[in-house]
């Protein structure tokens, strides 16, 4: 506690330097764009981008923040697309790179590198089974489905279709923990119905259940119309006897198809019975028996030139990216919520079909957009661009977003060394980022893949981060620690301060940062430990747990 209070006092000092993340700053004006952003990629689509959301600032009348520096860029983007920070040592090479096109390069990079697999795969299993797993789920399971989807860059329609569709045991068709990990209840598929038409639709008729939508044109027909193309299904869950106690124990689970047919029936609000049949929008599929209506379900999603399945796509990812996608919720689409960019959002969802829904390319063109490459600083000329405020977002700056657990996790590995990653096995990394996880989810008290798990700065989490096992590791001054490295390399106190800074928050410290935390080394009559309350207040501030 001594500790920790000692370093409190420090970090008001240290993070009045080290956790300005987005400060206002004079917006460009429309003279200093008279050359048109580029990161070298020579996609025309990227243009079309480009000129739309320029169009809605000057509708707007907002001048967007100028593009962000390399440091503050190279960040971003690691985060985005790898789940992580990137090294010291990447951050230098990157900055005195003089290459016009590095940026389009390094986003190409990212993309094969493996961790973008780990952290498209995180993501996704958190959206299909939540972060805590259900009872009768296998996590490895829905990972190895998802690592081999993004590690062959699968495309996104037909990874949905085997989603929607699976059958058979959960470890050999990790597709089929996804429905799975929506019946855990014996409610016909309910839970599938709502999760499959938010997830992968982008839209929410989970409340027209019971009852027309208040605020919308969704009817309760359309939900169990929705819900009778998965009536055809149910779990086993199947035990074995334990040869140590002789006792029954769960085994594996399965998803088996049914032969239901006929229609569905559900009670209206007036207490008639009505009768439902399996439609998908003006398509009507035969209730018979011998029709297999997962199948033809996976077949309607995706017909069309811009089926909702790719508009939902695109907005989800758009959202990731940017921190807000078209709509809020991203997942809650409809003409009750209009897009900021319709044009946009419909254009890319038709270019996303035309290049077989791949995935890695639609991460590109908005990684290679002018929006994604704007600093997260605003000034007055667009500070009304704030959608934290509800107003609709005009991307003429980054918006701040929370960072994952998983980010944060990983992040800290990159930025300290403090634990093994075991990078070279998937499942033990796995396990021991899991073990992490446990802790946070207790702290944040949530279990799902929304909003809600991520690093937000709430006073449990803050405590976590500060009095952590991780972090404690992470100032350890022991022999072998990356501190006690840094502290016997070659350099005087300002270079060990720069390094510091470079390997936690991505950048070089300025003068007055330099000065205060050469001034607290100096005034300390224990070197070591001065240098350990520096890297603590780092690692803590708001410029190292947020990505901005």
């Amino acid at each position: 506690m001594r500790r920790f209070s000692k370093q409190l006092s420090v970090v008001f000092t240290v993070l009045l330097c080290a956790s300005a993340v987005a400060p206002a700053v004079k917006a460009a004006g429309p003279e200093s764009r008279t050359k048109a952003f580029s990161t070298g990629a020579f996609d025309p689509f990227i243009d079309f981008i480009n000129q739309r959301v320029r169009q809605g600032w000057e509708d707007n009348e907002v001048d967007p923040s100028p593009v962000a520096s390399d440091e503050e860029w190279i960040r971003r983007v690691h985060l985005d697309l790898i789940g992580q920070i990137p090294s010291a040592e990447t951050v230098e090479k990157f900055v005195k790179d003089r290459d016009s096109a590095k940026r389009s390069k390094l986003i190409d990079q990212l993309l094969d590198d493996p961790g973008y697999v780990q952290n498209f795969t995180n993501v996704w299993t958190n959206l299909l089974i939540g972060r805590r797993t259900p009872r009768r789920v296998s996590r490895n399971g829905m990972q190895k489905f998802l690592r081999e989807v993004f590690a062959k860059n699968r495309p996104w329609d037909e990874t949905v279709q085997d989603l929607v569709t699976a059958e058979g045991h959960f470890e050999e068709n990790g597709a089929v923990n996804y429905l799975l990990a929506q019946m855990q209840n014996n409610d016909e598929a309910v839970q599938v119905t709502a999760a499959t038409t938010r997830l992968f639709l982008g839209i929410q008729v989970q409340c027209t259940q019971c009852h027309n939508h208040p605020f919308n044109d969704w009817k309760q027909n359309q939900f169990w119309e929705y819900n009778s193309f998965f009536r055809q299904m149910r779990r086993v869950n199947h035990r074995k006897t334990d040869p140590k106690t002789g006792r029954q124990v769960d085994d594996y689970s399965e998803i088996v198809a049914t032969g239901f047919d006929g229609p569905v029936y559900y009670e209206k609000r007036s207490g008639l019975m009505q009768v439902a049949y399996p439609i998908f929008e003006e398509f009507k599929v035969s209730p018979d028996s011998g029709v297999e209506r997962r199948k033809e379900f996976s077949k309607l999603i995706v017909k069309g030139d811009r089926p909702l399945i790719a508009t939902a796509i695109v907005n989800r990812m758009w959202g990731y990216f940017m921190g807000y996608g078209f709509t809020r919720p991203v997942d809650d689409m409809g003409p009750h919520n209009p897009a900021s960019h319709p044009e946009l959002l419909n254009k890319m969802a038709e270019e996303l079909v035309k290049k077989d829904y791949d995935l890695k390319q639609l991460a590109r063109w908005i990684c290679n957009s002018e929006a994604y490459n704007l600093t997260s600083q605003y000034g007055s000329k667009n500070e009304i661009d704030s959608p934290e405020r509800g107003e609709t977002p005009l991307f003429s700056h980054m918006y701040v977003k929370n960072m994952t657990a998983e980010q944060l996790y990983d992040s800290l590995i990159v930025a300290t060394g403090a634990h093994k990653s075991g990078q070279s096995n998937w499942e033990r990394a796995e396990q021991q980022r899991r073990q992490w996880m446990n802790q946070f989810m207790v702290a944040f008290d949530t279990d799902s893949g929304d909003d809600a798990t991520t690093f937000n700065g709430t006073i449990p989490q803050a405590l976590m981060m500060m009095n952590g096992e991780l972090t404690k590791n992470a100032i350890s001054a022991e022999s072998g620690s990356y501190l006690n490295q840094m502290l016997l390399s070659k350099g005087n106190d300002q270079d060990k301060i720069r390094k510091m800074f470079l390997s936690t928050l991505s950048r070089y410290p300025d003068r007055r940062e330099v000065t205060s935390a050469q001034r607290l080394i100096a005034r300390s009559p224990d070197k070591l430990a001065a240098y350990q309350d520096l890297y603590w207040a780092l690692l803590n501030s708001n410029e190292f747990i947020f990505n901005h």
